[in-house]
């Protein structure tokens, strides 16, 4: 992964263009959350943030507002913001839409404040108030930032003492751009049986590679892979340290969808997705 100045422009330009062109297909195939969201993401994500009536979250690059109308449905004060345009454009919809149905989207308009702003733009980050949140969250957007420097460095200023951080990613060490689903037939002394298992073939240096979030999106967009020593490295350089962490498997019987190698309940001892909690010594 490159850190020169202009190429981090450059991928964050691409990055953004990319996700403005997809936001009308991300958001009719995402909606209001899908199996990876009720099953793997957001119960993890509750838990570890803990919330309490009243808080004042940061929803950060959050895409269609699914999370930002869950904290708000839960009596939070949500501040929510996405770098791409169209993201937020999706978001207003769905949250003001007469009779849309679905976490937290009826009643709680007042509790969301949506904005257009970048992740990867400290100063716009530091503009929105030092001090003025309990905790914040990313749902599944730390791997799509051309860099995570300058928001894991802005929020122990956004946060107020003991502040947290939560945040949703792919599992760096099994799904990534670098590894690949398995499904191998055996003979097991008479027994015919299928293994299914991860192939990885790329870890410890950090990428930046295409790929798609759903299969048929219009674009693809940029992946920046980051092992977890990267990842958990720069919050801990920030001053945070990581007291909560769950790795998500969908259980074994959980259905695998139509394609032939899907993570549902074949791969139900290799997590695809990771959570943590992040929190403030101050």
């Amino acid at each position: 992964m490159t850190n020169s100045g202009n190429d981090l422009e450059r991928a964050n330009q691409e990055t953004r263009e990319a996700w403005n062109q997809n936001a009308a297909f991300w958001d009719a195939r995402m909606g209001e959350g899908n199996d990876f969201v009720e099953v793997l993401l957001w119960p993890a994500m509750e838990r570890l943030l803990a919330l309490r009536p009243g808080e004042r979250i940061l929803d950060v690059a959050c895409g269609n507002g699914l999370t930002s109308r869950r904290l708000a449905a839960m009596g939070a004060q949500v501040v929510a913001f996405d770098f791409a345009e169209e993201m937020i454009a999706h978001a207003i919809e769905r949250t003001t839409r007469p009779g849309t149905t679905g976490p937290g989207t009826a009643g709680h308009v007042e509790r969301i404040q949506y904005r257009v702003l970048d992740a990867t733009d400290e100063a716009a980050l530091l503009a929105l108030g030092e001090g003025q949140f309990d905790a914040a969250l990313s749902n599944m957007a730390l791997f799509d930032m051309a860099e995570i420097g300058p928001l894991v460095r802005a929020l122990p200023r956004l946060l107020r003492p003991g502040g947290r951080f939560v945040f949703s990613v792919l599992h760096p060490c099994f799904n990534s751009p670098h590894m690949a689903l398995v499904g191998e037939v055996e003979d097991r002394e008479g027994d015919i049986v299928t293994v299914y298992s991860v192939k990885v073939f790329h870890y410890m240096t950090p990428t930046v590679t295409h790929a798609a979030a759903m299969r048929g999106q219009p674009r693809p967009q940029l992946i920046f892979h980051r092992p977890l020593q990267v990842l958990f490295g720069t919050c801990f350089e920030a001053g945070f340290v990581l007291d909560g962490l769950e790795e998500r498997a969908f259980p074994p019987d959980h259905p695998s969808g139509r394609e032939p190698l899907s993570w549902g309940g074949k791969f139900s001892e290799i997590p695809p997705v990771l959570v943590a909690r992040m929190r403030l010594l101050r």
